[in-house]
């Protein structure tokens, strides 16, 4: 069984840096891509960032792009978003997915949730 492990979530300063990590498990990831998603209180959840398991092809919400990072680590079986100059905005409890290729991203799996708030 598919199992997604978010930490790294915390409150930090607007401007601050935090790194979100996904401990996957349960089986090979190859032919999948991982992403992250984000739900703040009141809204739908939101696309983040996204990354292919094998060839590493990232694509990100405009919103995040240039200030967040995402990458994985073959080897720890681990996804990684690391976030820098952190907007108030931001905060939202961030979700970790595993979606086949092809499939979107509610028909593949989820972890628990990290909590990012983000003072202004």
């Amino acid at each position: 069984q598919v199992q997604l492990v978010e930490s790294g979530g915390g409150l930090v300063q607007a401007g601050g840096s935090l790194r979100l990590s996904c401990a996957a498990s349960g089986r090979t990831f190859s032919s999948y891509a991982m992403g992250w998603f984000r739900q703040a209180p009141g809204k739908e959840r939101e696309f983040v960032a996204t990354i292919t398991w094998s060839g590493g092809s990232t694509s990100y919400a405009d919103s995040v792009k240039g200030r967040f990072t995402i990458s994985r680590d073959k080897a720890k079986n681990t996804l990684y978003l690391q976030m820098n100059s952190l907007k108030p905005e931001d905060t939202a409890v961030y979700y970790c997915n595993a979606r086949p290729y092809g499939l979107g991203s509610e028909a593949g799996y989820w972890g628990q949730g990290t909590q990012v708030t983000v003072s202004s």
